[in-house]
């Protein structure tokens, strides 16, 4: 007798199925999934999804999830297709612009100013986290209450982790030892081999899920923005309407920061290049 496998076979996803999560994808988030996207990763993030459904082919699931009036299913499904790579104090030279070039310019600016950063994908914590450290090592002790930091990304599970602040020992090797002791505070019993940001950082920090294509105005302009690593998942006419948008929240002086692979000289906008992924809006 021949025993059935206990392994569970594998959904099989049609081409018209690619098309319809693609599409789905770019319409709700701007996020174009790239040509040499491989059908196996595709399955691969989304099977658990089906499992737990009960869905037994792509084209059931989709049913689903565009029937879900919520929206909730569709931010599950992109959620599991947005990728989150990130760490701490990741392209160095950005923060040493921070601290050396764009902190001295506030502080001779005023002394009592809010200064208001804003990490515009911010993923699972570490650019904001390392955005405020940068700040705190940099301004005055008596003005640390100056510092306003908004953090944003529109996958909910990144946002979920970036708001505990605890990360796995070997996600913070890129922090320098005296940072990590003043900032950072290791886990002990059942969290040995875990790291925590200290309160004192995270206070200084809004997470809040954001769209960055529906995005009129936040209500409010930023000293710098940092939005690195999400331009190349958008297309011409998506990375136009995002940066007019990112422009708009700088203030006079203000600055851009995206990754050191990116390039705005595709989109217009009437930004000053500083160095090598970072822009500056106009005084005037």
């Amino acid at each position: 007798m021949r025993l059935a496998s206990s392994i569970p076979r594998r959904p099989r996803i049609t081409r018209g199925d690619m098309e319809r999560i693609s599409g789905l994808v770019y319409a709700n988030s701007g996020i174009a999934l790239r040509p040499d996207i491989k059908e196996a990763m595709v399955v691969a993030r989304l099977q658990k999804r089906l499992r737990s459904g009960g869905f037994d082919t792509f084209a059931e699931y989709l049913h689903h999830v565009e029937g879900d009036r919520s929206g909730a299913e569709l931010q599950v499904m992109i959620d599991a297709l947005t990728t989150n790579h990130t760490g701490f104090f990741r392209e160095a030279r950005h923060f040493e612009h921070l601290a050396e070039t764009i902190v001295p310019q506030l502080l001779a600016r005023s002394q009592t100013r809010p200064i208001l950063g804003w990490s515009a994908a911010c993923a699972t914590g570490e650019e904001p986290y390392s955005i405020a450290v940068t700040l705190l090592e940099r301004i005055p002790a008596a003005q640390h209450n100056r510092i306003r930091l908004l953090a944003s990304d529109l996958a909910t599970h990144a946002l979920d982790a970036a708001r505990c602040g605890v990360y796995p020992i070997d996600r913070v090797t890129d922090v320098p030892q005296p940072l990590l002791r003043r900032y950072f505070e290791r886990g002990i019993g059942k969290q040995e081999g875990l790291a925590r940001v200290k309160q004192a950082v995270r206070a200084l920090i809004e997470f809040r899920q954001l769209n960055l294509i529906d995005i009129e105005s936040l209500g409010q302009s930023f000293d710098f923005v940092f939005c690195r690593n999400v331009m190349f998942y958008f297309d011409r006419v998506v990375r136009q309407r995002v940066v007019n948008m990112l422009e708009k929240h700088l203030v006079r002086g203000g600055y851009l920061f995206v990754s050191h692979s990116e390039s705005l000289s595709e989109v217009k906008h009437d930004l000053h290049r500083c160095l090598p992924g970072v822009y500056q809006r106009g005084e005037a």
